[in-house]
């Protein structure tokens, strides 16, 4: 069991886009060679931001909810898991209604794969494999306690997607946690955003 004193923070703006995150979740042992993680480009031909893209891991988790097949399974420690093999039958749901894009169906295993928070390394008390490598901390799995005296930025659990609340595990670090984070992309069309 992953222990609730720990989180896991994703800052973006201290991602350098080293890719380290995506070697190491990669060896992940459970993940056979496929990177969990995305690292995602903001504004490739106005900037080289990136940022780390990884399972928010939902309190409510709309992967699950969307299961056919109920393959999805969250655990009582938050954790929500890639699909149970026997179970999953590749259609995409989950990827779909993601509102932070994380689940893929791999073809060939027609099985959807994503961010377990390294769960046979964190139920063991060790760090997930992406944050033991970051080198510029974007992503920190530390005592929950501790974040506030490491960085100036506040956590952040609560998102916006349309009419949707979305309530999470992991959380994203962001200078102004009172500015509401709205992640849908047709408002931000609609503002000019993008």
């Amino acid at each position: 069991m992953v222990s609730d004193e720990y989180g896991f923070f994703i800052d973006p703006q201290r991602c350098i886009g080293c890719k380290s995150c995506v070697g190491a979740c990669a060896e992940c042992g459970t993940h056979k060679g496929r990177p969990m993680i995305h690292l995602d480009e903001m504004d490739r031909l106005n900037s080289t931001q990136t940022a780390p893209t990884v399972c928010m891991h939902c309190e409510d988790p709309i992967c699950a909810q969307v299961c056919p097949a109920d393959a999805i399974k969250r655990s009582e420690d938050g954790v929500v898991h890639s699909s149970q093999k026997p179970r999953c039958i590749g259609c995409q749901n989950c990827e779909l209604s993601c509102p932070f894009g994380v689940p893929i169906v791999f073809s060939g295993l027609e099985q959807m794969l994503k961010c377990d928070l390294c769960y046979d390394r964190t139920s063991e008390g060790h760090k997930p494999m992406c944050a033991t490598v970051c080198p510029s901390q974007a992503l920190l799995y530390v005592p929950k306690h501790e974040i506030s005296a490491m960085r100036q930025n506040k956590p952040v659990r609560e998102f916006t997607v349309g009419a949707l609340k979305v309530k999470t595990r992991n959380a994203l670090m962001v200078p102004d946690p009172d500015k509401p984070l709205h992640l849908d992309a047709a408002l931000l069309l609609a503002e000019g955003g993008w």
